[in-house]
């Protein structure tokens, strides 16, 4: 039962648009939160935009991550995973000693991704009002009519917001990747 539920959640969110998710879960997310405490007694709150902002982007890259940690499980040779049994390895030790270690280096790039994805994504918050870059340069362009000078501005700085991810994610999947033949080298 929890498989399937989990099952239509990323099923959902993968074929929904960001911005559709983020105003839906956004509007009519508050709006049940509302209706919910009223029903129970409580007083209505007022979300704001950087909380539903955490809440819909983390949301959404849940349901793409569990699919990227379920990629990396399954790249594990099954090999390891009945030898870890074999020496009778309890399930929270041989996630510690097996798995984590086996498939982080699956896991990272894409992982990687997702969190590029996300440092992108925050852009789509400006429509509940959660003041970004992106919203913060549409309004300074938009009082200075210097609209090239800030997007070139937002463009750079989203930039090395993603090189500098880059450098700590190369470290980070050399570091998972240390003892495994380099990706160079690989036939």
């Amino acid at each position: 039962m929890v498989r399937d539920l989990l099952a239509v959640y990323t099923t959902i969110v993968r074929a929904v648009p960001e911005l559709v998710l983020i105003l839906l879960l956004y509007y009519a997310g508050t709006d049940l939160i509302n209706k919910a405490l009223t029903a129970i007694g409580y007083q209505r709150i007022d979300i704001s935009g950087l909380a539903a902002g955490i809440a819909v982007l983390g949301f959404v890259q849940g349901a793409y991550s569990t699919e990227v940690i379920r990629g990396a499980i399954l790249a594990i040779p099954q090999g390891q995973i009945e030898a870890a049994r074999a020496y009778g390895m309890s399930p929270g030790l041989m996630l510690r000693r097996i798995t984590l270690p086996a498939m982080l280096p699956f896991a990272i790039p894409g992982l990687a991704n997702l969190w590029l994805i996300a440092t992108k994504d925050t852009a789509l918050l400006a429509v509940v009002g959660f003041y970004e870059l992106a919203l913060a340069t549409r309004q300074a362009a938009g009082v200075t009519k210097a609209y090239f000078t800030f997007f070139v501005a937002a463009g750079a700085l989203y930039l090395l917001v993603s090189l500098i991810s880059n450098l700590v994610i190369g470290r980070v999947e050399a570091w998972s990747r240390r003892g495994m033949p380099s990706l160079k080298e690989a036939p």
